[in-house]
């Protein structure tokens, strides 16, 4: 009787034993996967600040965008546009470098 006492015993433990062992394991998992969540949840917090601030600047932009200055500036820049009398100079040298610096990037 004693053999299978100590029988019980052996496997009560192992069970036990692979309980705390299963139990661990789980525990290890979700303290991993509250790290990632947290980590997440920091740069999607980033994410919205940045997205916040994008926006501020676009109203801004939005109101400006009645101003004679604006127009103005969306006229010479994206147009090409000039005011009367104007004499527009451009720097050959200038556009020479710039064209042939884009070539040199691409070579690298």
């Amino acid at each position: 009787m004693r053999k299978k006492r100590r029988k019980k015993v052996k496997i009560g433990r192992i069970i036990f034993l692979g309980i705390l062992v299963y139990i661990m394991v789980i525990l290890i998992n979700q303290n991993r996967m509250i790290r990632e969540l947290e980590l997440k949840k920091l740069t999607l917090q980033k994410d919205i600040e940045t997205l916040e601030y994008e926006i501020e600047e676009l109203e801004a932009e939005i109101e400006k965008s009645d101003s004679l200055e604006f127009v103005e500036k969306v006229a010479r820049e994206e147009l090409g546009m000039v005011k009367p009398r104007e004499i527009i100079v451009i720097d050959k040298d200038r556009i020479k470098k710039t064209f042939l610096n884009f070539f040199k990037i691409d070579n690298n």
